[in-house]
């Protein structure tokens, strides 16, 4: 079976005052992140309207990977355990496949 990429593009709003405490949780995500085989590329960024708005984009060779493997990677733990407390909603997640690349 072929491997299908996928990006993950996944919405957060934390409570204010909440970014020290964020950045230390999904920063080491990230950076655990950039040794699997799978793993394209992430982007972080912030709403320029909202500063407690962040998204995050995640680009990975392998969406069944992602499934199966990445998402209960342990890394991932300490921060899943943290977002309920930091988030003022729960994260909004949408999943994109690739219909056209230049580059």
């Amino acid at each position: 079976m072929a491997k299908t990429s996928v990006t993950y593009v996944v919405s957060f709003e934390i409570r204010p005052g909440q970014e020290a405490r964020f950045r230390a949780a999904l920063d080491p995500v990230l950076d655990a992140m950039r040794d699997e085989d799978s793993f394209v590329s992430s982007a972080l960024g912030r709403d320029a309207a909202n500063e407690n708005r962040f998204l995050l984009h995640e680009t990975w060779s392998d969406e069944d990977d992602v499934t199966n493997v990445q998402l209960k990677r342990p890394y991932r733990d300490a921060m899943n355990a943290a977002l309920d407390e930091i988030l003022a909603r729960p994260r909004e997640v949408t999943v994109w496949r690739p219909l056209r690349s230049d580059g």
